[in-house]
């Protein structure tokens, strides 16, 4: 069985979530009504758990 990412396991939290009727837009702010709103959220928040990727310029590439 392969391994969830951690996007993935964020993911599944907040739309856990949103089905108990606990999801927030913001800190402490209303609660999430909207099913979209919540499936934007969570991609919003796995993006944020994924690792940060370096740009590729021309003095990143000299040093390899």
């Amino acid at each position: 069985m392969m391994k969830k990412s951690k996007a993935a396991k964020k993911v599944a939290k907040v739309m856990t979530e949103y089905g108990k009727g606990e999801l927030h837009s913001g800190k402490g702010g209303p609660v999430v009504k909207s099913q979209k709103q919540a499936v934007a959220i969570a991609l919003s928040e796995a993006g944020k758990a994924l690792p940060k990727r370096g740009m590729r310029t021309a003095k990143n590439k000299a040093k390899k």
